[in-house]
């Protein structure tokens, strides 16, 4: 048997596992009523991986078979200086090791990120987005702002970004 065929993670199934889905942060600029509650206590600071712990923990997933891996969160775009995991990660898209590496967010922060992660190497996002009207939305997010959100879905298109939208 190969040694790289060694390494790969199979399920119990017998399928390899090349997906992988890391939340980088359990912060969010929303506070859905369906996931958090407005007084939420998040995690303290020390108990959350560092960028660089996340970087090491995304390339060991890589070396054992990786090929697509998705950043979420909370609202992964919130995190301080997510873009510096983003270009560390794209490195492995270079090599070739990794074939894809997405993002799902609530879009409140496109408008300022979309382009940098284009020149990382984010070719497509997901985008959760519960409704189009203006005060569901409110009543659904408490704290988010719909016109933020779809001009964040416009600046993710104009960087070329391919967008999918979840919506139930």
């Amino acid at each position: 048997m190969p040694a790289e065929a060694a390494s790969e993670m199979i399920d119990p199934f017998g399928r390899h596992v090349s997906y992988l889905r890391v939340s980088v942060t359990d912060r969010c600029d929303f506070r859905c009523v369906y996931c958090m509650s407005e007084n939420m206590t998040f995690l303290p600071k020390k108990d959350i991986l560092t960028l660089e712990e996340l970087d090491r923990l995304c390339t060991v997933f890589v070396e054992k078979g990786v090929r697509k891996l998705r950043l979420t969160g909370g609202e992964p775009l919130v995190r301080r200086n997510i873009m510096s995991l983003f270009e560390n990660l794209s490195r492995h898209l270079k090599t070739g090791a990794l074939e894809e590496l997405t993002l799902t967010t609530n879009g409140s922060q496109l408008e300022k990120y979309a382009s940098q992660m284009v020149d990382h190497g984010v070719r497509r996002i997901n985008v959760s987005l519960d409704t189009i009207d203006t005060k569901k939305f409110k009543d659904i997010t408490r704290w988010g702002d719909l016109e933020k959100v779809m001009g964040g879905i416009r600046a993710a298109q104009a960087a070329g970004l391919a967008i999918k939208i979840n919506m139930v």
